[in-house]
């Protein structure tokens, strides 16, 4: 009897292995996380049926015999005052409905019946325990489990294993976000489109496509790991066709000395689907680094344009010097000359009639991503326009000059103006005061001529006034005659 039941085990315990190798082959998972998800499943069996409020079941499982065991888990902590912490937490409870502050410290940890043991108690069971210790305590293996036990088990088991696919497809993932996958386009979800990448389905948004490129069902294609990050549902990985970097691991995957680290990719700009300007820089004089991209009769180069859906490619070479760099990410336009407004970071580019189109592209693609991958804003000028613009300026350099020159002319005259009226004024001044003392001197001559005059009158007139004065006498002593001899 008892070897007809050791048998029957031996034959269970292999069926068990079998299944649980069957499942990790299935969902890519490993042994320990299919074992782990079996015991978390028969602990909730156990309390289903056997288990009790403030036990903390834990179950091992042997998949070799298939055999379990059940323990009671319990941590060691301090005696505590349940009443006393009951009070504590009332007025924290308190407090936080009077939207008062609570720092960390006053946050109290309450005990844990279930999963705690005072070290009090655990002195009974023991003396040895001290602080910090785990106690497991083995609970009796029932022989079968009830059906709804049975069917609590198969739910945990289900969620266990959604819980771990999720997370090692999480973890998987999250560390190939920035590289390339190669994936097939299963189906079509409104306008985005799911993608298979192996062990995970991954989304390709509408942002992230490339205009005009063909998605059908079955294509498979190289997509670029934009971002891995957890939903509700799940992880989800979003894919990309249209990131400049995309354009870089190509690269990388095609050209040895890229890979290397030979040969580094300065810089990318990118319009997706139609045009990418990529520019190159080595150290290594031996190295060509426009030539080891291209390949030999441009195998290499051929490769990642069919990659990208016939995208056109152009190789540039990086120069530190950055009018040379300019010229070069115009190509397959010449560059006459470069006149650069550093404080701007604008750079005007004066190209020849035959190359004006050429140097701007179609709908100005080529001088759009010529400034992308310089980081410069570049304006092309003709050299007709730029003669023209320079004669005016130098018509305006003369006028203004000219005008100056007449400016300071008139200043000149002006200033000789007034220092002429000036003088003059001087003059007049002068010419008044002179006038004014010959004025004076001759008023001054005037009056002693006709001082001299009155004088000279004065004496003229006293011998007169004697005549006068001598006929008057002689006339009166006539009338005293005359009466006298009447």
């Amino acid at each position: 009897m008892v070897k007809k039941l050791s048998l029957k085990n031996k034959h269970m315990a292999s069926e068990i292995t079998n299944a649980i190798k069957h499942i990790c082959d299935e969902k890519n998972l490993p042994m320990d996380a299919v074992i782990g998800a079996i015991e978390a499943a028969l602990a909730a069996a156990y309390r289903k049926d056997f288990g009790e409020k403030n036990q903390n079941v834990k179950v091992v499982f042997n998949a070799d015999n298939a055999q379990t065991a059940v323990f009671d888990v319990k941590t060691v902590v301090e005696d505590i005052d349940l009443e006393e912490q009951e009070k504590q937490v009332e007025e924290l409870r308190e407090r936080r409905e009077a939207n008062e502050e609570i720092s960390e410290e006053e946050e109290i940890k309450r005990f844990n019946p279930r999963t705690e043991i005072m070290l009090s108690e655990a002195k009974k069971i023991s003396p040895n325990y001290k602080l910090g210790d785990v106690i497991e305590t083995k609970l009796e293996v029932p022989d079968e489990y009830g059906r709804m036990a049975a069917q609590t088990a198969k739910q945990v088991i289900i969620q266990r294993l959604r819980e771990a696919e999720r997370d090692h497809i999480f973890n998987e993932y999250k560390d190939k976000e920035g590289t390339l996958v190669l994936g097939t386009v299963s189906r079509r979800e409104g306008r985005r489109y799911l993608v298979d990448i192996g062990q995970a389905t991954a989304i390709l948004p509408p942002e992230e496509q490339i205009p005009r490129e063909g998605y059908n069902t079955g294509t498979r294609l190289n997509f670029y790991v934009v971002k891995v990050h957890m939903t509700n549902k799940g992880p989800e990985i979003v894919l990309s066709r249209t990131h400049p970097d995309i354009v870089h691991e190509l690269f990388a995957m095609e050209v040895p000395e890229i890979a290397a680290d030979n040969v580094e990719i300065k810089n990318i700009s990118r319009e997706a689907g139609s045009r990418s300007k990529v520019a190159v820089y080595t150290e290594d004089e031996n190295i060509d680094p426009i030539g080891s991209c291209v390949g030999q009769k441009g195998a290499r180069i051929q490769t990642i344009i069919n990659e990208l859906g016939g995208e056109k490619i152009d190789i540039i070479e990086w120069e530190e010097d950055i009018k040379s760099f300019i010229a070069n990410s115009l190509s397959p336009a010449k560059v006459n000359k470069i006149k650069l407004d550093e404080d701007n970071k604008t750079a005007a580019v004066i190209v020849n009639e035959d190359q004006l189109s050429l140097a701007i592209g179609k709908g100005g693609q080529n001088v759009r991503l010529a400034a992308k991958l310089v980081g410069w804003k570049i304006d092309i000028v003709s050299s007709a326009d730029a003669d023209k613009e320079d004669s005016e300026e130098t018509k305006d350099d003369t006028s203004t000059d000219e005008q100056d020159e007449t400016e300071n002319e008139a200043e000149d005259n002006n200033k000789k103006k007034v220092a002429k009226k000036s003088s003059k004024k001087i003059k007049t001044e002068g010419d008044k005061k002179v006038k004014v003392e010959k004025d004076e001197a001759t008023d001054d001559k005037k009056k002693t001529t006709k001082k001299s005059s009155k004088k000279k009158e004065n004496k003229d007139a006293k011998p007169d006034d004697k005549k006068k004065s001598s006929k008057k006498d002689e006339n009166e002593e006539n009338e005293k005659s005359d009466e006298d001899k009447k």
